[in-house]
């Protein structure tokens, strides 16, 4: 029977975390598509960039959500049994308290691990895929990243500005600058241009201009009464170099490893192709190691911190401040979890102070639930 009853409370809280996890994590991941439409409309990529970008982007929105999806589910549904006495259920087949938080500890532990292959694993890789569509996309709606009226500089060493466009596609007065080369500059103006698509080529043909180049300290100018521009080479001015929170979590630790300099493991810059290994980019370092593998041992603190509603019953005075406080306790606790990461640092003995506060809440928590139900046994009535 004790089986039955574990099987069904977990049944229930599974079915409400998953629910909340996933519904919370497609609304925000919405909103956030809104925003990256900015990908396609105004950098000129095309559609199969921008899908793969934003859905890219949803396993980190679900690694930010879990922990207080969790907590919000097991707090909803342990209150849920305690106000519809189904929890008397299991006192009366014989299941002790210490059997139940014990049993719900240990799910935690599972989502412990589950959140720990989120944030080491896929997150980064995800994100690094993500940010790999932009670096190398090239531009397949040229018309879309030129605005009328608008500087861009969307494509690498080329900047572009024309002053109006009109019904027919035709930009008018266009200025642009090709500086891919830092000693040699060309710059070319237009009375009008357009782009066209010739022989799967993206070219943008400027009528009426010239241009003027400088070439190893010469200048020329030449006039023009039609120019064709290939622009289906031309690269993106994203960010190349792999972002912190891009990096795999093995090579972080052999990046810190070498920086630091730690004699019980040994590892070859040379093997470790990371331009972000650097000392001046170490407390970044520390701290996204720290966000990836230690903020997630705080979700068996909010497990615990949800079983202190079963510590008295709904009969007891106070019941409903009870759960106040814990759910603001628990709310506090997500919240401490993510801003402990601003008092990470380089110093060695500040950051095991901080990587040990869930262990040490752990331990509290499990010596209020130790007291409470050994040494005041008479008030659980």
């Amino acid at each position: 029977m004790k089986k039955i009853l574990f099987r069904k409370l977990l049944s229930d809280c599974s079915l409400f975390f998953l629910i909340t996890l996933l519904s919370s994590s497609l609304i925000i991941w919405v909103f956030q598509a809104v925003n990256f439409l900015d990908i396609l409309i105004e950098d000129g990529r095309d559609y199969w960039v921008y899908f793969s970008y934003t859905l890219l982007n949803l396993p980190k929105t679900m690694s930010k959500l879990l922990p207080f999806a969790f907590f919000f589910s097991f707090f909803y549904v342990i209150s849920k049994y305690e106000l519809n006495n189904e929890l008397m259920i299991f006192w009366n087949f014989g299941v002790k308290k210490f059997e139940l938080i014990n049993f719900l500890v240990r799910i935690s532990l599972i989502l412990l691990t589950l959140q720990i292959l989120l944030t080491a694993f896929i997150v980064p890789k995800s994100q690094d895929m993500a940010r790999s569509y932009l670096r190398l996309s090239n531009f397949n709606f040229f018309e879309n990243f030129m605005k009328a009226g608008k500087f861009n500089d969307n494509i690498k060493g080329i900047t572009i500005y024309s002053e109006k466009k009109d019904e027919n596609g035709f930009y008018y007065n266009i200025y642009l600058k090709n500086n891919t080369d830092n000693k040699n500059v060309q710059i070319t103006y237009a009375n009008k241009g357009i782009f066209k698509k010739i022989k799967n080529a993206n070219v943008l043909r400027l009528i009426n201009g010239h241009t003027i180049s400088k070439i190893n300290n010469e200048f020329t100018n030449l006039s023009f009464s039609q120019s064709d521009i290939n622009l289906s080479d031309t690269m993106t001015n994203t960010i190349t170099v792999r972002k912190t929170q891009e990096i795999s979590t093995l090579n972080l630790i052999k990046c810190l490893s070498i920086l630091k300099d730690y004699n019980f493991i040994k590892f070859s810059k040379n093997n470790l192709d990371e331009q972000n290994c650097h000392m001046s980019n170490i407390n970044n370092l520390i701290k996204e190691v720290y966000k990836r593998m230690f903020i997630p041992f705080y979700i068996p603190v909010l497990m615990l911190t949800t079983l202190l509603l079963i510590i008295k019953s709904k009969e007891s005075i106070n019941f409903s401040f009870r759960r106040i406080i814990v759910f603001t306790f628990g709310f506090f606790i997500i919240i401490f979890s993510e801003t402990s990461l601003r008092m990470v640092d380089n110093e060695i003995v500040q950051n095991i102070k901080i990587a040990v506060i869930p262990f040490f809440l752990i331990l509290i928590l499990y010596s209020i639930f130790y007291r409470s139900f050994y040494f005041k046994s008479s008030n659980l009535k």
